[in-house]
């Protein structure tokens, strides 16, 4: 999702007294969270006992219980954008345009330029990212998901423009591995969370083997304030920007732009948008 782009990050004193003046006004105590926009409430991110410095002390079950269960919650979310969204239906346009000013930075002809032959969206459920972004900048494009359903309905979401999506991989990043170079932009956003640390570097790795020349990796995703915040209803995680960078950094990447995502409700997490290459 994407709204105006700017830099950005607050003072540990501002974010105090902004998440105290928030419970105030609004009574926000608590709230329902999902893989897009999960509702970062005052009372949420005060909880220092919540977050985590590294992922496995957040984890409470083993691995396969935890993408087990992130499997069983989106089989129950209805295939529909404002399900993709977890209720916030209404930003997807905001989302979408940030994401077209930041992409198109880098896309065209010439030396250094990324191509705009094939993309792959990443968690792409129903196909939302790939109708409205994708598809109008590059010549085909993969989906990939872990829900079937979502694929499924993305036949017929696409509509007509859905002729030119080649595969339809219905599977988990962790174990997802792209055809070598194969892509001029991998675009991964809101699915991040869903991955330990350790599958994540690894699938960063297979994505940069999937690139062709110039091909960028585009992550986009809510990012903590301080620490690793778990998710118990959707089984995911909340990483902050140290941490990310650590991950991609240790993937063998480069960070070539980082903006972050404007005008969302002030509920939610700050949104990123890192290009790596």
């Amino acid at each position: 999702m994407t709204y105006g782009v700017q830099h950005f990050c607050f003072g540990e004193l501002s974010w105090v007294s902004s998440t105290i003046l928030f419970m105030v006004l609004l009574g926000l105590f608590g709230s329902d969270m999902t893989d897009c926009k999960k509702r970062q409430s005052a009372a949420a991110r005060a909880r220092k006992q919540r977050s985590c410095t590294k992922m496995e002390d957040c984890l409470i079950e083993d691995q396969t219980t935890f993408y087990s269960k992130a499997e069983h919650y989106w089989k129950d979310v209805p295939p529909t954008v404002d399900g993709m969204l977890g209720g916030y239906g209404s930003i997807s346009s905001i989302d979408i345009n940030g994401s077209k000013k930041f992409l198109q930075k880098f896309l065209g002809e010439g030396q250094g330029k990324t191509g705009m032959g094939c993309s792959l969206d990443c968690g792409a459920g129903i196909g939302r990212i790939t109708k409205r972004l994708l598809l109008p900048l590059f010549r085909t494009v993969d989906l990939v998901d872990v829900t079937q359903e979502f694929l499924d309905k993305a036949r017929t979401y696409l509509g007509d423009e859905g002729k030119r999506v080649e595969n339809y991989f219905c599977c988990g990043l962790q174990d997802f591995q792209p055809q070598p170079e194969r892509y001029d932009v991998i675009w991964i956003q809101w699915v991040i969370g869903h991955l330990t640390d350790d599958h994540l570097v690894e699938f960063l790795r297979r994505c940069q083997s999937g690139l062709r020349p110039n091909g960028l990796i585009v992550v986009k995703d809510n990012v903590a304030f301080e620490g690793i915040i778990p998710d118990d209803v959707d089984s995911s995680v909340c990483r902050d920007l140290n941490l990310l960078h650590h991950l991609v950094a240790k993937a063998g990447l480069s960070i070539i732009c980082e903006e972050q995502q404007q005008n969302f409700p002030e509920e939610i997490y700050q949104v990123h948008t890192l290009a790596l290459r």
